[in-house]
């Protein structure tokens, strides 16, 4: 009689508690390796940060009595500064070491976090911007995210990406939700309970963001040497170019109506138009960011029935017509309720997205592809604040929110047009090559 084979890993929960471990991905999350987790807690903690700077970033300009237009100008040059350094590092980051890469990215996040803490020249602050780390958006800024999802794709089963994305981009938001939320509230403290002048209390807040630069240096230097590109002999046709073209276009229409509206300037223009408190704007953003991130997990559930592509386009569009209508009521409550059915779907689509990206794009590219369509997304980002600011100066910032919807909706429908069908083509052209890899190691 044989002997009966070893368990192949972990015993799995079943019945509903199971169902639901499964369908939320926090199976696939729990077996994941050590740095995967790592990337997932830098996720946050960089998030976090960023959290912090864009709740004030335009109040901390505007307190140093910077001119709207020049604002938008700034941030403006700031995204156009982080197009040359995430270009650079990402193109070489397999070469050089992700690692190596990662630190450098962490060591000039923390510099002008300092820089921002001391300094008040405009133009000093905008070299800070532009050569070190400042997310003027919100969003990712830097080389980080190509890096780190290609490390992902490449330490992760195929049907469990998704799953791995979707907690990957869930705590980069919840991570920027806490930072809005705590930067509000210790502001108010600092000012109406310690008494502190607002440009005072927007550079102790800075301070912080350096602190947050240095924890994230630490965890980089946690990774294991697993994380770096794995060479093969022989190369594989550049087959992901007129693939990567086409989504760089759409990505770049969907990134310059982003472009458009901000996170920085949403909060300005709640604070400047309803008069909110730094406190209940933080906490504002803070729930909004919250039900984004939890949208990420039901989307997850969502890709693994309808696919990538198609839960992509169908929880983001809905989304896109309330961010569109942004500006339009005069009632604080209104408006609120806009912006919470925007946050509801907006973020939806970001893990299938990078599932989806991993999976159309062939592995030896990986980490150069995705960073190409991040400088192309930000590239295209970067317009978008100074018109923005032009907008608001002519007292436009309605206009604003209903060209950055409008332009989003567009990318969703062009994302259908021409990728309905190619992600399960690209699904098995992978599940066909692990075979032949299997088979060969064999």
């Amino acid at each position: 009689m044989s002997s009966p084979s070893p368990p192949t890993g972990p015993p799995q929960p079943h019945g509903v508690l199971g169902h639901v471990l499964e369908e939320t991905g926090l199976l696939s999350l729990h077996a994941s390796s050590r740095d995967v987790k790592l990337l997932c807690l830098q996720r946050f903690t960089r998030m976090f940060a960023y959290g912090i700077s864009t709740l004030i970033l335009v109040a901390y300009l505007s307190a140093l009595a910077i001119p709207k237009i020049d604002i938008g100008l700034f941030m403006t040059l700031t995204l156009a500064g982080d197009v040359c350094l995430s270009f650079v590092l990402t193109l070489f980051a397999d070469a050089l070491g992700r690692r190596a890469v990662l630190a450098l990215g962490a060591l000039l996040m923390s510099a002008s976090g300092v820089v921002f803490a001391l300094f008040g020249s405009y133009w000093v602050l905008l070299v800070a911007a532009v050569v070190g780390v400042i997310s003027p958006s919100g969003n990712e800024i830097g080389p980080f995210r190509a890096i780190e999802e290609s490390i992902v794709a490449q330490l992760t089963d195929p049907k469990k990406r998704s799953d791995i994305y979707a907690w990957y981009s869930l705590l980069g938001l919840v991570g920027a939700a806490c930072g809005c939320m705590a930067c509000g509230w210790i502001l108010q403290h600092l000012t109406e309970t310690l008494g502190w002048d607002f440009v005072r209390a927007y550079r102790a807040i800075y301070f912080g963001y350096a602190a947050l630069g240095l924890l994230k240096l630490t965890l980089t230097l946690l990774l294991s040497h697993a994380v770096e590109s794995e060479k093969k002999a022989g190369t594989e046709p550049k087959e992901s170019v007129p693939v990567v073209a086409t989504l760089c276009l759409l990505f770049a229409l969907d990134s310059f109506g982003s472009g458009l509206a901000p996170l920085s300037w949403i909060t300005y223009y709640f604070k400047s138009q309803f008069d909110i408190e730094e406190g209940e704007l933080g906490s504002i953003f803070f729930v909004t960011q919250t039900i984004a991130g939890a949208s990420m997990i039901v989307a997850s559930s969502l890709a693994k029935r309808f696919g990538n592509v198609n839960t992509m386009i169908f929880t983001h569009l809905p989304s896109q017509i309330f961010r569109a209508l942004l500006g339009v009521p005069s009632d604080m409550h209104l408006a609120l309720a806009f912006l919470i059915l925007n946050a509801s779907t907006q973020s939806m689509d970001t893990g299938p997205r990078s599932a989806f990206l991993a999976t159309i794009v062939l592995p030896a590219e990986r980490t150069a592809v995705m960073g190409t369509v991040n400088v192309v997304k930000t590239t295209a980002q970067s317009l978008g604040p100074l018109l923005t600011g032009i907008l608001v100066d002519r007292n436009l910032f309605w206009v604003s929110f209903v060209a950055s919807g409008g332009l989003k909706i567009l990318y969703d429908l062009g994302l259908l047009a021409f990728f309905k069908n190619k992600e399960k083509e690209r699904e098995r052209a992978e599940r066909l090559r692990l075979q032949s890899d299997e088979e060969g190691q064999q």
